[in-house]
């Protein structure tokens, strides 16, 4: 067995105003061939653990070609600014990960992420290993800047243990199935996979799952801080029995604290709540049945709430109290699988508290409208789906409306002359956000030649073989009320309140899917969209976005492109500020030491160049074609400066990625 070794490459490092990047650029050359030479069959090991050591080195070149712009040229000392220079940075990031199966039934894994210099200036300033970056600390009144902090985080871990009564499995950041399809109907236990997005925002996940086995089999328990992003520290029982024809499921959850650690505005925090639901499911030939009911919210008996009534310049505010009634509700579905055609019919009625969670589950086909599980709302959904040999056509449709509407921003009741609050769900019992008024139309179409390999389904960018599968998506929502007040965040991640929402407005999107394996080492997965949209926060602007993105695979070669038209920039805080983009271009174009590229962006030895490009406009961050005198007389950013042509903004990254080992 051999083993390889490496240590104190200080790559990037200059000695004495020498820059060293040619030797180890020639150090590297002969690694990247001693490692495709490696026995791939053969592991690092000590007894019966084996390690796998995968980092990547970037090396990034940022300009900016505009008019003027708030990115300096020079490092300003212990800013917290972010990108905080033009030009040439690197970083290095280095990922231990390590497996362990001290027993048969018994196994483990750890990834540790090992940071060195980190760059401070890509033009997409959030990731996951800015966690260094300098930290502003106040101790009796003094303001300290800290670096460097965190440069060891645990990443992921995981484990499972197989027993003859149970199984068991811990997860911290690597996401687990939900429950949707074993009975539950309302949603409490979601499925935890969030792609790039849990790094970008530091998010978290952990948490213990149980199933039972022999005597206790059907008995289901998860338990932890954070089972999934956003969720406060709770434990969940899920029975499920048979009887007659009949499966019965009962869950129960009961939050145990308040998640305290908000780090997006896509993964907020609720207050704590209790819930139970029953789902009794049968089919009847053909015919399948779901009925459930849902109690939730007692926790919020006896809070208030207001309500408003009338007209613009002729409201009435009233306050009300959640009672029992506001915790029920209740949902039922029918299904009919007839050959060429499938058909669904859902309603449900839930009180003002009784919260679910949203429908993660796909019925039949790929469609967009879904019950969003939320409370104070009635809704009703049905679809159906034509098959005509390899095409399929599919239809949908969906009504809902809140029992008690939002409340838009500057009403003052006529008489008393008090101002009504938008409410918010992290202080009021309820908020009316995706339970808002909808009527919503979708067609989907689709052409998929190999239903083996269901188009729909989670992993079937790896799995589709057809020479040419595709879909296209269209739906329509007509909005006609506005929507309560969110959360928003900063680019530092300091949380706020908005004090409204926009004006309603009607919305629509088309989504195409292409996919084309022409054989094993060619393939390309496009998606294209088009539609209009509105600011999570108080902006009015209604966009018209458009873009796509392609992946392509060619033997060794990977090719990542992406094309965005007056779209929101990468992060969460760029749609609560309605922050456009004109035109955002990026490719990325890699070569791997592996046989193929996998399409899911898994660890894999490879070196590759990445370049994005921007063009800027006043709805775009950072954006200054000049500057002004504010009312303090500093000297600040004017983007909206009359007689000025959009700017830009370019990155080019190089990198290379190891992965050693199995």
């Amino acid at each position: 067995m051999r083993f390889l070794h490496t240590a104190d490459w200080h790559l990037g490092r200059v000695y004495h105003n020498l820059s060293l990047l040619d030797d180890q650029a020639h150090l590297l050359d002969q690694f990247v061939d001693l490692v495709q030479n490696l026995n791939s069959n053969k592991q690092i090991k000590v007894g019966d653990k084996f390690a796998v050591l995968a980092f990547e080195v970037v090396y990034l070149y940022r300009e900016i070609n505009t008019l003027g712009f708030t990115t300096p040229k020079e490092v300003v000392k212990n800013s917290t600014t972010y990108p905080n220079k033009l030009g040439f940075d690197n970083m290095e990031s280095f990922y231990l990960n390590v497996d362990a199966k001290p027993t048969e039934n018994l196994s483990a894994k750890a990834s540790i992420n090992i940071l060195g210099n980190v760059a401070a200036n890509p033009i997409d300033e959030v990731f996951y290993e800015n966690r260094t970056r300098i930290a502003n600390i106040t101790s009796n009144g003094t303001t300290y800047d800290l670096s460097g902090l965190e440069r060891i985080r645990l990443y992921q871990a995981s484990f499972t243990w197989n027993e003859k009564w149970f199984n068991l499995t811990g997860f911290y950041r690597t996401g687990h199935q939900g429950w949707g399809y074993e009975g539950d109907l309302f949603g409490l236990y979601p499925e935890a996979n969030y792609g790039p997005n849990l790094d970008i925002y530091h998010g978290e996940t952990l948490g213990f799952e149980l199933e039972g086995k022999k005597a206790i089999n059907g008995l289901k328990v998860a338990y932890g801080p954070q089972l999934w992003w956003g969720a406060n520290p709770a434990v969940l029982v899920k029975y499920t029995r048979k009887v007659s024809i009949f499966d019965i499921t009962g869950i129960f959850q009961d939050d145990l604290d308040k998640n305290t650690n908000t780090t997006s505005s896509v993964a907020i925090p609720l207050p704590k709540n209790r819930k139970g639901t029953v789902e009794i499911k049968t089919k009847f030939g053909p015919w399948g049945i779901q009925l459930g009911g849902i109690w939730a919210g007692s926790t919020k008996l006896g809070e208030s709430f207001e309500i408003v009534d009338g007209t613009a310049g002729n409201y009435s505010v009233y306050t009300d109290k959640i009672n029992s009634k506001d915790t029920w509700g209740g949902k039922a579905k029918i299904t009919l699988q007839s050959g060429a055609i499938n058909w669904y019919a859902q309603g449900a009625a839930m009180g003002l508290v009784a919260d679910g969670g949203a429908d993660y589950t796909k019925t039949f086909t790929g469609w967009r409208l879904k019950d969003s599980g939320s409370g104070n709302q009635y809704n009703f959904l049905t679809g159906l789906t034509y098959g005509m040999g390899d095409f399929q056509i599919a239809p949908n449709f969906l009504w809902q409306k809140p029992i008690i509407g939002p409340i838009p921003a500057g009403i003052v009741d006529k008489t008393t002359g008090l101002v009504a609050t938008p409410r918010v769900i992290i202080n009021d019992p309820f908020a009316v956000r995706t339970n808002r008024e909808t009527v919503a139309g979708e067609l989907l179409l689709a052409y998929d030649p190999t239903p083996a390999t269901w188009m729909w389904e989670w992993n079937n960018d790896e799995m589709e073989d057809a020479p040419f599968a595709a879909s296209a998506d269209f739906v329509y929502r007509h909005l006609p009320t506005t929507q309560d007040a969110t959360i928003g965040f900063t680019a530092d991640r300091t949380m706020f309140v908005f004090n409204g929402s926009p004006t309603a407005h009607d919305l629509w999107e088309t989504n195409v899917r292409i996919v084309s394996k022409i054989n094993p080492n060619l393939g390309l997965i496009a998606n294209l969209y088009s539609g209009n949209g509105q600011a999570n926060g108080t902006d009015e602007r209604v966009i018209q976005r458009y873009g796509g993105d392609l992946r392509a695979i060619y033997k060794k070669v990977k090719l990542i492109a992406s094309v965005k038209i007056n779209d929101w920039g990468p992060y969460d805080y760029d749609r609560d500020y309605n922050l456009t983009y004109p035109m955002q271009l990026m490719a990325d174009l890699s070569t791997t030491a592996s046989n193929l590229p996998n399409w899911f962006g898994l660890p894999d030895t490879r070196i590759g160049i990445r370049a994005t490009w921007r063009s800027l406009d006043q709805y775009s961050p950072r954006y200054s074609p000049t500057t002004k005198t504010d009312a303090s007389g500093a000297t600040v950013a004017d983007p909206t400066a009359i007689g000025y042509g959009n700017g830009s903004e370019w990155e080019i990254r190089t990198y290379i990625h190891f992965n050693l080992g199995k």
